[in-house]
């Protein structure tokens, strides 16, 4: 890989400077993602090795969980140990890996949380036909189209970052290497890269949150549950419910940080703790 300019590594200023706020930092983000991580685990583990849990819905969640541990896993740790120490500098290489890896997960986490709406919207409103909706192969399709998109999202978003001369300074206000941060340290106009980034992550954020909360989930299950009986119109929230606020956790942030022109505001460092 031809590194623009001899830049060899990044400095991240991270969360905090603050030595205090540091070790609160390090002990909060330890035991949250040790929770995470674990319990996602368990989730895959649990699911993959208990026959009686074979319908989609399971089948989707163990693959959420599993792309939920690869996500945290690709930025928490770094941030975790740089929580101990007062220099953190990352290279040009681990930059860019860190870069591709989030979104590669961002992307397909996006598109899987898509899909699991299909399948309640399915559940929900075509109870009789939702074995022959919902086959192995459909699901496992979709799954597959899922981390493609993340792929291919990933892939756009490294190749508009690569071509970028960086010739200093090299300190990224931020405790992970994203693009906005990585945009401001070019040394050339990057305005049109910048609306090449709300154009890929943006919209595709909006997009899919669209999608499954206004055109997808909302109205048309709650039109269908008129015809439903009492029983099955107090199960459906309780079905979907989780699903709403994942989504809503999800896609606001990602929508604020990328529906906007390419800056970086001092907010922005909380976002992705989300």
């Amino acid at each position: 890989m031809e590194i623009p300019y001899n830049v060899t590594e990044f400095f991240m200023l991270g969360l905090s400077q603050n030595p205090e706020a540091q070790r609160v930092l390090f002990v909060a983000f330890l035991t949250i993602y040790g929770i995470t991580a674990c319990g996602n685990i368990l989730i895959v583990i649990t699911i993959t090795f208990r026959p009686t849990l074979v319908s989609p819905v399971y089948f989707f969640l163990a693959n959420l969980s599993f792309t939920d541990t690869c996500y945290s896993s690709s930025t928490a740790p770094r941030l975790i140990a740089d929580s101990l120490q007062e220099g953190r500098a990352i290279s040009y290489e681990g930059c860019m890996a860190q870069l591709s890896g989030a979104h590669v997960f961002e992307g397909a986490e996006i598109i899987l949380l898509t899909v699991m709406a299909y399948d309640c919207y399915v559940a929900i409103c075509k109870p009789l036909h939702y074995t022959a909706v919902m086959t192995r192969h459909l699901c496992a399709l979709l799954v597959g189209l899922a981390w493609l998109g993340g792929f291919l999202h990933s892939l756009a978003q490294l190749l508009l970052v690569l071509q970028l001369p960086f010739c200093g300074p090299h300190v990224i206000n931020h405790f992970v290497c994203d693009l906005y941060p990585l945009l401001e340290l070019a040394c050339t106009d990057t305005s049109v890269i910048g609306l090449l980034v709300v154009a890929n992550s943006g919209v595709s954020c909006v997009l899919n949150f669209l999608l499954l909360a206004a055109l997808l989930e909302v109205p048309v299950i709650l039109r269908s549950l008129r015809s439903h009986s009492a029983e099955g119109r107090l199960r459906a929230p309780s079905t979907c419910g989780a699903h709403f606020t994942a989504v809503a956790v999800f896609f606001v942030p990602c929508m604020f940080t990328y529906m906007r022109p390419s800056s970086t505001l001092s907010i922005d460092k909380n976002m992705p703790v989300f």
